[in-house]
């Protein structure tokens, strides 16, 4: 995704990490490696008036030090959810939440991951309306880019919207 030279963060994985990560699920076994900070990207949109910076963190509270950095000034945020383990998403999307940071949620379509109608997988994650939810394959550049743009454009229209009731 990112037009430079990406700072990544992922270290072979201890036996503390082990303990902290739950590696039972399908998918997941085999899992080497674990982020220990952030990842760093750069983006120019078409047109060269935006450039978006992209940091990919973990979304566990034990990481809130490192995310509360990252996030000040931040103008919105991208959740990465796994349909097989939703339930971790929340503890990302409450950080957010409570730094009133417009944010996109972006299902991760793993081959291996159950599938959910829409709907469902919004009621799952307790999704405001408002919220954009979309599916992508992480790994696939045009898919990624998809979910940026989704989130590109509700922290534009959250903006305006803020401006207009000021």
């Amino acid at each position: 995704m990112s037009e430079i030279p990406t700072l990544h963060t992922d270290e072979i994985m201890t036996d503390a990490a082990a303990t902290t990560d739950d590696l039972s699920l399908v998918g997941l076994r085999h899992k080497t490696t674990t982020t220990v900070a952030i990842d760093f990207g750069r983006r120019t949109l078409p047109g060269n008036k935006i450039v978006l910076y992209l940091y990919g963190t973990p979304g566990q509270r034990r990481f809130l030090p490192l995310w509360e950095g990252i996030a000040f000034g931040a103008l919105g945020a991208l959740v990465l959810a796994d349909t097989r383990r939703l339930d971790e998403s929340f503890e990302v999307m409450d950080l957010i939440e409570e730094r009133g940071l417009p944010y996109a949620v972006a299902v991760n379509d793993f081959p291996d991951s159950p599938q959910y109608p829409t709907e469902l997988l919004r009621s799952k994650l307790d999704l405001d309306p408002a919220t954009p939810l979309v599916t992508c394959d992480a790994r696939d550049m045009n898919s990624s880019l998809e979910a940026l743009i989704a989130l590109t454009a509700h922290s534009i229209s959250s903006a305006a919207a803020g401006a207009e009731t000021s």
